[in-house]
């Protein structure tokens, strides 16, 4: 999953797993995947706004001083 839809995806999925399900399974702890689901939601929020800062701030303006003469 890439960009901000799928890590918000990542995020949403895990809360309703964590709180607004009481399913109860033998083999799998539903609160522990939705709070690791939220975690990784979380991370690739972060990384994804720290590059697209990173790219953001390298778009910097070129100026042209070459002098032509008509």
């Amino acid at each position: 999953m890439g960009g901000i839809g799928g890590c918000i995806a990542l995020i949403v999925v895990g809360a309703i797993l964590t709180f607004a399900t009481d399913w109860k399974m033998e083999s799998v702890n539903l609160d522990v995947v939705g709070l690791i689901m939220m975690a990784a939601g979380a991370i690739g929020l972060a990384v994804y706004a720290s590059v697209f800062k990173r790219r953001r701030a390298a778009a910097l303006p070129v100026v042209d001083e070459t002098h032509r003469e008509l």
